[in-house]
């Protein structure tokens, strides 16, 4: 039965946070899936046909969208798939995830983009908006049918999980994409530069007896893709940044007048190389955890929004795809753990507000996606996609994870920002 998100809400009692406004205790009041009236808590008289709940004074906020998430459907169902991916997300609090293309068949075909299209809206806890691959089975040889697969779903072009390594076919992309309007997000990686790294290089590989992945694996490729981008005019998404480098390169661009934005996630400002002799496997993903500079930089970065967003980067595998360091797949789960981990970050140690977290996680990511819809603000006329939650500190366990995969090193440790629930179009989606 395929979801309708168009059903009817009153959030009664909540403290209305979104990306530019505080609004103290309100009711929020959602009529067939989009925001009917806002008013102080009170100020909303209960519609008969309407649901009520409660939200005791909690935090509510537009519901986060996840610029960078791995469902692994089709293709590598046995990870994750598109119903068990979105109920992760909406448990994180997400209302909108937009996945990566690098599954197989590769989302390069407009076959594909329906799958997941309308596996989403019969399976999915969430909305989803996928991302389809710059170059046909991500192969870096011929471009995909760029505005084919846009008019068929397709919210931005990405051949993630790999850079696309011939200069004259990003050019050609981003030209594309500069005429249409669309979105490139890039995975920047020079794959000569990583070699055959492992983790990041520096005194913990070192330690470790493992090959590193150098910083210029990074920036070289950052520094490729801004240079293409001030030559084309496109709009260009840096994702999953991890160094100092790449953050100097966006904040120079950004100050050039360059429509270059960039993301980066959690485990990039709360851990660095040197806890992966603590964390084993569950610390190795790409680009690596990297020195504890780069960690700073990324936490000022997001701070002064250099950084525009913060995404998951959420890449499921099976235990045994991470039992080695060497061997073992790169990646972690992120959907359940990311808000709570930026929360404790940010807002709990007094870097940044509330309402700026919120516009990292929910009103930016909008924005990036050329939404129009309301999505990521609390507003009349928006979708009504809402996510509640408290200040409380809790230990996320490996029970509470609706993930098939649960590799990640957040399980054990106290965080702050707990969800409460979630809204989709005024439905509770967890």
């Amino acid at each position: 039965m395929k979801r309708s998100y168009a059903k009817s809400l009153l959030i009664k009692n909540c403290i209305l946070v979104d990306g530019e406004i505080d609004r103290g205790l309100s009711d929020i009041l959602i009529l067939d899936g989009t925001i009917a009236e806002v008013a102080p808590a009170g100020h909303i008289s209960t519609v008969p046909t309407v649901e009520v709940f409660d939200a005791e004074g909690n935090y509510a906020a537009p519901a986060f969208i996840d610029l960078h998430t791995h469902l692994r459907d089709p293709g590598f169902t046995y990870k994750e798939d598109i119903e068990t991916g979105t109920a992760a997300a909406a448990a994180g609090g997400y209302g909108t995830v937009v996945p990566m293309p690098n599954t197989s068949p590769v989302t390069d075909n407009i076959e594909t983009v329906k799958y997941v299209l309308d596996t989403a809206r019969e399976k999915g806890s969430t909305r989803v908006l996928p991302v389809a691959a710059i170059t046909k089975g991500l192969k870096s040889e011929e471009l995909t049918d760029m505005c084919a697969l846009r008019a068929h779903g397709a919210i931005a072009f990405s051949d993630d999980g790999r850079p696309v390594t011939e200069y004259s076919l990003m050019e050609s992309a981003m030209r594309i994409s500069a005429a249409n309007d669309m979105l490139i997000i890039s995975h920047s990686e020079e794959l000569s530069h990583t070699g055959k790294g492992v983790i990041n290089e520096g005194d913990t590989a070192t330690e470790l007896g493992v090959p590193g992945i150098p910083n210029s694996s990074e920036d070289e490729a950052v520094r490729r893709e801004i240079e293409i981008a001030e030559k084309t005019g496109a709009h260009l998404h840096i994702a999953h940044v991890s160094t100092v480098g790449a953050v100097q390169m966006i904040r120079e661009a950004k100050a050039k007048g360059l429509t270059v934005t960039g993301e980066t996630c959690p485990h990039y400002f709360v851990f660095c190389d040197e806890d992966i002799k603590t964390i084993g496997t569950n610390g190795k993903m790409k680009p690596p955890l990297r020195s504890a500079t780069d960690r700073e930089a990324i936490v000022q970065a997001v701070i002064d929004g250099t950084l525009d967003a913060i995404s998951t980067d959420h890449a499921p595998h099976a235990p045994e795809e991470k039992a080695d360091l060497i061997t073992g797949a790169f990646g972690i789960t992120g959907l359940q753990s990311v808000f709570s981990a930026s929360y404790t970050t940010f807002v709990a140690s007094g870097l940044m507000t509330l309402p700026e977290l919120v516009n990292r996680m929910s009103t930016t990511p909008a924005k990036i996606l050329g939404l129009d819809d309301g999505r990521g603000f609390i507003d009349c006329g928006a979708l009504g996609d809402i996510v509640i939650f408290s200040d409380e500190e809790y230990t996320l366990t490996e029970e509470d994870i609706k993930s098939k995969s649960k590799n990640t090193p957040f399980i054990g440790m106290k965080l702050k920002g707990k969800i409460i629930a979630t809204f989709v179009g005024g439905e509770r989606t967890y």
